[in-house]
């Protein structure tokens, strides 16, 4: 398989730039002014920056004067975790996880239980499972950042008090994200300076990365009003079934629980995650053995221990994430490169 001809099914860990991101960000390339100046050229760069704003709250059910832009997902995180020792569970992603203190409950189907809610956080899906929680009304902190575009989620209905999303999960660019945060709710500003971001995250804007988010944002709101997302269900069904066929084996991580559309995270008894990810690169697709932000690092899955998988099948884990442009094709070539793949270590093993 050639280069051209690579498979991408990693989509949780970043979803590949959209056109209508990619044309908003050149042509924001243009705009030479400070977003804090008063002069006509600032005036024109901060416009960009309250459009963009505007898509991201339409999108995700918002006002524009909730939405903090940061650097991402993580800076999200510790803008609104510092400090606070809130409770979480153990499935949380890395950036969230640092913060808390990772006392609730998991069930064997991802669930997790949550007691006190204002005091607690908890994400509204998991990347390495796709499993999705019910968030419980009052709920201090989620992390939005693999349903948003996915699933039609709304802050203002959530009853969350903060919510975490990521441009370049849906399609924009990498390093933006957004802190979006209910009114009458206080942050304590983390880096301090000039009052950018209305006092609550000093720095000047990057104006670029954001229209790419807010154009990202209001294709993605388009995607699930046209039900893109439910043809990737009944895609991940085919992926799930032939794999399932390969090898009977094959365990499928959160199968009967409420999941996001486009996520597979099988386990295959006996083959090392990193090993599969290494044999499927090579021959042309891209996966991932858990979170992106954890890969490399050769670790059974704290997510799958967390919902009561033994170590050795939480170190055999793949996860497999697809997306709008991902073809029937494409997810059939992978089962039978993966099945040829498994047969030969099962039987090494036999």
């Amino acid at each position: 398989m050639s280069a051209r001809e690579r498979v991408y099914l990693d989509w949780n860990a970043t979803a590949p730039l959209r056109p209508e991101a990619r044309a908003a960000m050149i042509a924001a390339m243009d705009a030479v002014g400070n977003p804090s100046s008063v002069h006509a050229e600032g005036r024109a760069a901060a416009a960009i920056v309250a459009k963009a704003r505007a898509q991201v709250a339409e999108a995700f059910g918002a006002l524009g004067s909730d939405v903090i832009f940061t650097s991402g997902a993580t800076e999200a995180a510790a803008l609104a975790l510092a400090g606070r020792a809130l409770h979480g569970a153990a499935i949380e992603h890395d950036a969230v996880h640092a913060w808390t203190t990772a006392d609730l409950a998991v069930g064997r189907d991802g669930q997790v239980a949550v007691g006190d809610p204002g005091c607690s956080t908890l994400q509204a899906a998991n990347s390495e499972t796709g499993v999705v929680q019910v968030l419980p009304e009052g709920l201090a902190v989620a992390d939005f950042t693999q349903a948003f575009g996915k699933l039609p989620v709304g802050f203002d209905w959530s009853g969350v008090e903060m919510g975490l999303i990521s441009a370049h999960k849906i399609g924009g660019p990498k390093g933006v994200g957004a802190l979006v945060v209910r009114r009458g709710i206080d942050v304590a500003a983390q880096i301090r300076g000039g009052g950018q971001e209305m006092g609550r995250r000093s720095g000047t804007e990057n104006v670029i990365g954001i229209a790419g988010f807010g154009a990202a944002a209001e294709a993605a709101q388009r995607d699930l009003a046209d039900g893109l997302w439910n043809g990737v269900a009944e895609l991940r069904k085919v992926l799930e079934s032939g794999l399932a066929s390969t090898a009977k084996e094959t365990i499928f991580v959160g199968k009967d629980a409420d999941r996001l559309p486009n996520t597979c995270c099988v386990i295959a008894p006996g083959w090392k995650g990193e090993t599969q990810v290494m044999a499927m690169d090579l021959a042309g697709f891209a996966v991932s053995a858990g979170s992106a932000c954890s890969s490399g690092k050769v670790r059974e899955s704290r997510v799958l221990r967390a919902m009561g998988h033994a170590p050795d099948e939480a170190g055999c884990a793949i996860r497999i994430s697809i997306g709008p442009d991902t073809t029937e094709d494409q997810c059939l070539r992978f089962v039978e490169v993966w099945g040829r793949a498994y047969g030969r270590i099962r039987q090494r093993a036999a």
